[in-house]
Parts: C-alpha cells; sequence; structure tokens
C-alpha cells in the first residue's frame, strides 16, 4: 500500500493533539463545577457518571498513545488497521455531531478563554475525524490492492 510520506507525521499530530486533550481535560471538572453538580446525584448515578468519564479518559489515551507511538501500525493496510481507524473515525465524528446537534451552549462559561477552548476543541475534533477517514480509506484500498 501506497502510503503519503506526509500521513505518519498526520497521525502522530493526531496522537499529540489527543494526548493534549487528555490533559487538559483533567481541568474540566474544576471549570465547569462539576463537584457541586455531580454532588447532587444519587450515589449510584454518580457512580456511572464518573465511570463512563474514565472510560472516555482513557479512551482517548490510548487513541493518543497509539498514534504517537505506533502510526506506522495503524497504517499499515491491515484488516485491523482498516478496524482501528475506522473506530477512531467513528469515534470522533460522533463528538463532532453531538458539540452541535446535543450539546445545549446556552450554560456554557462565558468569556474568550472558553470561546476559544471551544473552538480549538472542534478544530481538533475535525482534523482527527479528517485524518482518521483518510486512513482508514487508505487501509481498506490497501487490503484490495
Amino acid at each position: 500500500m501506497d502510503v503519503p510520506v506526509w500521513l505518519p507525521t498526520m497521525i502522530l499530530f493526531a496522537g499529540i493533539g489527543q494526548l493534549a486533550i487528555v490533559a487538559g481535560s483533567l481541568r474540566i471538572p474544576q471549570a465547569l463545577g462539576w463537584s457541586e453538580d455531580v454532588g447532587k446525584l444519587r450515589p449510584l448515578t454518580r457512580q456511572v457518571f464518573w465511570t463512563y468519564a474514565g472510560y472516555i479518559w482513557t479512551t482517548n489515551l490510548c487513541f493518543g498513545l497509539l498514534s504517537a507511538f505506533a502510526a506506522d501500525w495503524i497504517i499499515d493496510g491491515s484488516p485491523l488497521a482498516a478496524s482501528v481507524t475506522g473506530f477512531i473515525t467513528v469515534y470522533w465524528g460522533a463528538r463532532v455531531v453531538i458539540q452541535f446537534a446535543y450539546f445545549d451552549r446556552s450554560d456554557a462559561p462565558e468569556g474568550l478563554q472558553f470561546q476559544l477552548a471551544e473552538i480549538v476543541l472542534v478544530g481538533l475534533f475535525l482534523f482527527f475525524t479528517a485524518t482518521y477517514g483518510y486512513a482508514t480509506v487508505l487501509n481498506i484500498w490497501g487490503q484490495s490492492a
């Protein structure tokens, strides 16, 4: 399979971007006042919330590590590579849709800092979706070659 010379670099940048989101997301509970809001939930609901948050954080961490340290593995044209990049594409693509079709941002924190953060995040989500989507197409073509 012929992989464009720039694709491993884009996958590496996507990995670094995901790791940056992982690091930055550690501040989200404080920035959005989760302690107060989550504290109002029933214990089981609160535990499920934190479990889901942990799963999302871990998934982002694993995507970032895989992309930053094993980019060649996920663009090798194998069925596994196509499955992995396809899953990552759907994951981040769904996040873009959720951002605009589901989130009620009327209660979002105000200020330039939060507006810029949203622009950067959505830009990263779109970059991830496009990068892994392209890799998926190449991986699938690589299987039929």
